[in-house]
């Protein structure tokens, strides 16, 4: 008789629990930020993303800059009054001069939203062939912007690159750091993919 009365306190206890839990509440990746609710997760549910994933190659001005573009899901933001989980493209990079020395590498790094020459999508067309990127920029924040890829064909993407902020003060920022911004500042650039 305790037994029973132990199974049917916890299947009801089961119950409450399922009843009070909220779905988790997903919406395609297309989906304006302003259009879900707070915690909710934006999925690549179309396979937008997939096909920018892969490693590419350029040169530009002498440097051989090679993008490591992958699909990280369900990564944290926090927008102030709106936090979300969102499937993202993740670049690192490496730039090299025409000596094969390197410039700046981020190869190896771990995705955080906040951390400096990260780069990170935030937008796709409709038809998945463009992605708007966000870009956080060197120290001080130098070169912050926006980065777009258009998938041009199964094996090219085209890249264009906007600073918002491409100088900087002694008084903003010590000038003992590297303010460089290694990232080829133009549109149009071709990347082939490896």
């Amino acid at each position: 008789m305790n037994i029973t009365r132990s199974k049917i306190l916890l299947t009801l206890m089961l119950i409450m629990n399922l009843i009070s839990c909220k779905g988790q509440q997903i919406y395609p990746l297309l989906t304006s930020i302003d259009n879900v609710p707070n915690m909710a997760h934006l999925k690549d549910t179309n396979n937008e993303l997939q096909s920018f994933v892969g490693t590419y190659t350029s040169i530009y001005n002498g440097n051989h800059i090679t993008l490591y573009i992958s699909k990280e899901n369900d990564k944290f933001f926090d927008y102030g009054n709106q936090k979300i989980y969102m499937d993202i493209l993740y670049i690192r990079y490496t730039v090299k001069d025409s000596y094969n020395n390197i410039l700046q590498t981020t190869q190896n790094a771990t995705f955080q939203s906040d951390q400096l020459n990260t780069i990170f999508s935030h937008w796709i067309t409709e038809n998945g062939n463009k992605v708007s990127l966000n870009y956080t920029g060197t120290n001080c924040s130098v070169g912050w912007g926006d980065i777009y890829l258009k998938k041009l064909n199964s094996t090219q993407i085209s890249w264009e690159y906007r600073p918002d902020d491409i100088t900087t003060t002694a008084a903003k920022c010590p000038p003992t750091l590297d303010t460089t911004i290694y990232l080829p500042e133009t549109k149009d650039l071709i990347f082939t993919k490896q």
